[in-house]
């Protein structure tokens, strides 16, 4: 696990080229941890080294207009993209950080183009990995193959919220994406849980033994 005090303002390349050839170098990051609602999506990318796409930050420094138009410029120009999603009933089975790693380690296993080593933002690295890795906290504004992940992961998420939201309209999700508002919550008072709502989180779990 690698731990730095004072991360720079923006992501460079430097430990890819540290660690790794650049070329063969994954980034790894999730999003969706915190919500009470929806999977958790991990992502991994490949970037080409000769065509990084300007911009690239860490997904929570950027506005969703600025995660959306830089999306298809890393699925175009990276080397390997891959996404996966963690549903909420494999959330509550394996609890979240168990969720989270197996996406982390299953989009990494699932590029259509093998990774030498893979960077993964936060403390663990998951079990299975096709390549060795390693954790980096602050990851997202250290690596600009981290911070390609972070937007991917993120914008596939914020999609899918979208999509959940069309079917259960009563929540709110297209604006929260999930998280614990004040909407969300007293929607959730109102209304019970759907069918994507985490049952192991609270207060999903005093809703569900209530009923």
């Amino acid at each position: 696990m690698e731990l730095f005090d004072s991360p720079p303002n923006i992501p460079d390349f430097s430990l890819e080229r540290r660690y790794g050839e650049p070329g063969a170098v994954c980034g790894v990051d999730e999003a969706g941890r915190g919500p009470l609602l929806g999977p958790v999506v991990a992502a991994a990318v490949i970037l080409d080294p000769r065509a990084i796409p300007d911009g690239l930050n860490d997904s929570k420094k950027l506005d969703a207009a600025t995660r959306e138009a830089l999306f298809p410029l890393i699925v175009d120009s990276a080397l390997a993209v891959s996404v996966t999603a963690a549903p909420p009933a494999l959330i509550d089975r394996l609890n979240i950080r168990g969720a989270t790693l197996w996406a982390m380690s299953r989009s990494v296993n699932s590029l259509s183009r093998a990774a030498r080593l893979a960077l993964i933002d936060g403390r663990d690295v998951p079990s299975g990995l096709a390549c060795p890795g390693r954790a980096i906290i602050g990851g997202d504004a250290r690596s600009l193959s981290i911070a390609a992940a972070s937007i991917i992961a993120k914008v596939t998420r914020d999609s899918m919220c979208e999509v959940i939201d069309n079917a259960f309209p009563g929540y709110g999700i297209a604006k929260h994406k999930g998280y614990a508002t004040v909407e969300h919550l007293a929607a959730l008072a109102a209304s019970g849980a759907c069918p994507h709502h985490r049952s192991s989180f609270e207060p999903i779990a005093r809703l569900v033994t209530a009923s």
